[in-house]
């Protein structure tokens, strides 16, 4: 069955629906398992324990290993199976695996708390890597599925659910935790992912072969399929760009994920409490932003929505460092919010359209590991300088009084600024009107969905 360009319009693309709803739900579900585990090992496995704070790091550790490496590798196998079927793979096994994590809360105190620490982070690494396939294969699905002129306000609707779910699923995990037990917590995200597992199963597109070339099927080779994958994102100038600008942004803004807490103590003069309050101001900016993408994508232009974003990012932060109550900070976080979202809503379409789709797994799984590693290294240097080299710095210029943490913010922001310039100086192509193709022009690898 030969793949089919899909009909323009989200309204009437029932396979874009089922995706977008089986997201929505297993986002959910993601949030009240993540938010669980780390009430569960804090509050209960570890409770009281002088070793808590580890024990916490560990399961963090154990959900973003996976990204680097498993994810770094997955695209390939993902470019070479039936996209559609991984998605349904991997839903059921993500499923299987925190079904399998109710041992430990069914056998309690009979399983030392080692025992019950190395069962947590295994279910959570299981889990971890698996997504490593099911997000590329979804991500390349979607560019199946919807019409590129639908793909900025997809990308739009899809950030804003993800933005909603954040707000949604972590009240819901302390509840779920210390009424009913934290097995009704796993249910419910085994459960959401047996949803998500129904609306891709229900999804109806045309049967995609695996990646070809002059027609004949390609001989398998991990390496060269990888190295393909790698030479296509060094040499092409947009993803360049979009790497390029990733690692400056994340280098700064990581700081914000490290520092914050002591930024709500020592700057805004508040009780860390309120940490989680000044999260949701964000991400009710964040579901403003996404909206707003979708709605305007089409007219301002992806590219140029996207160092637009980047460069409004800077200065919200860059604002944000100066505050000194809570009032403010709340304003500015909500306004963070917005352009973050616009940013997270336009890099998909920005990626499929300048992607062939038969790597667009590789490339996915090239750039996912890239973020990380310049936000785990932006946190391990903020915190770094935070606690030695700017421990005590404190200096005044032109009457306005630096510290150590609004210090680093700035610095962060600055550097957001700098991404947004270098990206509005190398995506103007992005926006231009693509040529006609011509049948010497299409590509010879259609991607298996």
């Amino acid at each position: 069955m030969t793949d089919v360009a899909p009909a323009p319009g989200l309204r009437r693309n029932r396979n874009w629906q089922l995706l977008w709803w089986g997201q929505a739900v297993s986002l959910v579900g993601d949030y009240v398992f993540d938010t669980t585990v780390v009430l569960w090992v804090a509050a209960v496995i570890a409770k009281d324990q002088p070793w808590g704070p580890a024990a916490v790091g560990g399961v963090l550790i154990a959900a973003s290993v996976p990204m680097l490496a498993v994810g770094s590798f997955a695209g390939v196998y993902v470019d070479r199976w039936n996209r559609r079927r991984t998605m349904l793979a991997t839903d059921l096994i993500r499923a299987a695996i925190i079904a399998a994590m109710l041992v430990v809360p069914a056998l309690g105190d009979r399983l030392s708390v080692t025992a019950q620490l190395v069962l947590v982070y295994a279910g959570v690494f299981a889990v971890s890597c698996t997504s490593q396939f099911f997000n590329p294969a979804r991500f390349a699905t979607i560019g199946a599925v919807v019409h590129s002129n639908d793909q900025p306000r997809a990308g739009g609707l899809s950030q804003a659910t993800a933005a909603m779910a954040a707000i949604v699923g972590p009240p819901l995990a302390a509840p779920l935790l210390f009424s009913v037990g934290v097995q009704w917590a796993l249910v419910v995200n085994a459960a959401s992912f047996l949803i998500s597992y129904a609306a891709v199963y229900a999804i109806r597109i045309g049967a995609g072969s695996a990646a070809t070339a002059d027609g004949e099927p390609m001989q398998r080779n991990f390496g060269r399929e990888f190295a393909e994958g790698l030479r296509f994102f060094l040499r092409n100038k947009v993803l360049q760009t979009i790497g390029i600008s990733v690692i400056i942004v994340m280098l700064g803004v990581g700081a914000l994920n490290a520092l914050d807490v002591f930024f709500v103590i020592e700057n805004l003069h508040a009780d860390a409490s309120l940490l989680g309050t000044l999260a949701a101001a964000f991400g009710v900016g964040s579901v403003v932003g996404a909206l707003l993408a979708g709605a305007i994508a089409g007219k301002v232009g992806i590219g140029r929505l996207y160092w637009i974003g980047l460069l409004f990012m800077g200065l919200a932060l860059i604002g944000y460092s100066r505050a000194t109550t809570l009032a403010p900070a709340f304003v500015l976080l909500f306004l963070a919010g917005v352009p973050v979202a616009i940013v997270n809503s336009v890099v998909g379409p920005i990626l499929l359209r300048v992607t062939p789709a038969h790597m667009l797994g590789r490339i996915i799984s090239l750039l996912t590991p890239l973020t990380q590693v310049a936000a785990i290294l932006s946190m391990a240097v903020a915190g770094f300088l935070a606690s030695t080299t700017l421990r005590d710095l404190r200096f005044e210029v032109a009457g306005v009084t630096f510290g150590r943490i609004d210090t680093i913010f700035g610095v962060g922001g600055l550097l957001t600024v700098a991404g947004a310039v270098w990206a509005a100086l190398r995506l103007r192509e992005v926006d231009r009107p693509a040529p006609e193709p011509t049948p010497e022009a299409e590509s010879p690898a259609p991607a298996p969905v």
